[in-house]
């Protein structure tokens, strides 16, 4: 193998890691961001009377 070609091939494989650091990036701060969803869901759905009580009938 040429140096052009190992140049090509090392550059092509540095633009590939480049992508999928960047797709992890972009699927981490999406998860972020239903993260904070969820949390903020529970937080408005918290109620104190809900769940104190248990009737069981046999």
């Amino acid at each position: 193998m040429d140096i052009a070609a190992l140049s090509t091939s090392l550059s092509q494989a540095s633009l590939g890691t480049a992508i999928s650091i960047s797709m992890l990036d972009m699927g981490q701060e999406q998860m972020q961001v239903q993260a904070q969803g969820l949390i903020k869901m529970m937080e408005l759905s918290v109620n104190p009377n809900v769940g104190s009580l248990l009737d069981i009938k046999v």
